[in-house]
């Protein structure tokens, strides 16, 4: 399957796994929108080629407004997510695992009903979800309820909605701005000890996850997939 005169629409793109995804989707000749709420990363990517519109996915005014219009879309990325809901369970501030629920879960599936109309029959949706669902690493049980719940829909989403393919993404540690809010010399020290145990022996680039995003959307065979892209984190090697 080819991009060449497809639309496809981002969310969550001007930044990270997202914008790697777009620029990735572009590039193989696609019609790419992508949405965001950082007027200066719209900006660049409207400079970048790429149809840049705000839109706070959290906002359900906002969601409505966006889909009214008479576009339609032949590709849907989610790649919205949120840096709550992690730590030891014992400590978990519930209402800091709600709020991850609210900004990745929730948007996920408010956007899947409010595209529906605006999908084109044959077209794909991929979730773009995190290897915590399955690596079982502590201080990740918050994470894993996110990301597993949005996994366990896949299945029953792509039988429902059949013709349009559903799928997800699982990504393992990529060096994105999701891990910005933690100290640099931190985050160094976490990278390195993460590459040293995986089978790859690096962490991943959100180029990396972008390949495996192009492959859900462009092999018509595959459905109701959770596709792992996260250097061999879930083997037993890789723990």
């Amino acid at each position: 399957m080819t991009l060449n005169g497809k639309k496809v629409l981002v969310c969550g793109g001007t930044s990270g796994i997202g914008a790697a995804t777009a620029a990735l989707f572009a590039g193989q000749g696609a019609d790419v929108a992508v949405t965001g709420r950082d007027e200066e990363r719209l900006a660049k990517a409207a400079a970048d080629g790429l149809t840049a519109r705000r839109m706070d996915a959290s906002a359900e005014e906002e969601v409505t407004a966006f889909f009214a219009g008479d576009a339609t879309y032949d590709h849907l990325v989610l790649a919205l997510s949120g840096g709550s809901g992690a730590g030891p369970i014992a400590t978990l501030d519930l209402a800091d695992l709600r709020a991850g629920f609210e900004a990745k879960f929730w948007l996920h599936l408010r956007l899947v009903q409010a595209a529906l109309p605006r999908m084109a029959p044959g077209g794909s949706i991929t979730f773009i979800t995190a290897s915590s669902a399955r690596a079982a690493l502590p201080g990740t049980a918050g994470l894993a309820a996110i990301n597993g719940a949005l996994e366990a829909m896949v299945g029953p989403l792509a039988a429902e909605l059949a013709p349009l393919r559903v799928n997800a993404v699982s990504p393992g540690v990529i060096e994105t701005p999701w891990w910005d809010g933690m100290p640099a010399e931190q985050r160094a020290a976490m990278f390195a000890e993460h590459a040293a145990a995986l089978p790859v022996g690096r962490i991943g680039r959100p180029e990396d996850v972008a390949q495996a995003v192009l492959l859900t959307a462009t092999n018509g065979f595959i459905t109701g997939n959770v596709v792992e892209c996260n250097g061999g984190l879930s083997l037993p090697t890789g723990r």
